[in-house]
């Protein structure tokens, strides 16, 4: 018997792992605020913290986003756990925005904020890390999803 849902799992396995993997990486070999240039002025790693959401939203306000990290992350799991089979583009959608809210919700449950990294100075980007990578990957994977239709439901309405 197939596990059911398996590139959920796989992919929030690999999407969580990656992220923590990466933050460890950061803070255990850079101080707050230190940055160094892979690609001067277009690509830096720079080790910040972020007390809000994306782009700082509800900055401060991580005892707000700590649990709906947590409530995101139980609804996904029983989502795929008790709902039915999920397409693989759903499951792969669905997998990357567990393992980012994992990601991000561990960091804020344990320190308060969330370690962020990937300095993108040529676009003048927000400093972010893979959870946010992961998440908005499974917004677009989801977004891609909703919109396309197979060729057979398309016909059957005809």
């Amino acid at each position: 018997m197939r596990f059911k849902n398996s590139i959920f799992w796989i992919a929030a396995t690999i999407s969580f792992c990656l992220d923590q993997a990466t933050k460890y990486w950061i803070v255990q070999n850079f101080n707050l605020l230190e940055t160094q240039p892979l690609i001067p002025g277009v690509f830096h790693f720079t080790y910040v913290r972020n007390t809000g959401a994306a782009f700082s939203l509800l900055s401060g306000r991580a005892d707000i986003l700590r649990w709906l990290s947590l409530f995101v992350s139980l609804g996904l799991i029983a989502f795929a756990l008790f709902g039915g089979k999920l397409k693989k583009l759903e499951q792969l959608s669905y997998g990357l925005l567990l393992g980012g809210a994992m990601g991000n919700g561990i960091d804020r449950f344990i320190f308060g904020s969330v370690v962020d990294f990937i300095d993108l100075r040529l676009i003048r980007f927000a400093v972010f890390n893979l959870a946010d990578v992961s998440i908005n990957l499974g917004i677009i994977c989801w977004l891609i999803d909703s919109f396309y239709k197979p060729k057979s439901d398309r016909n059957s309405r005809s």
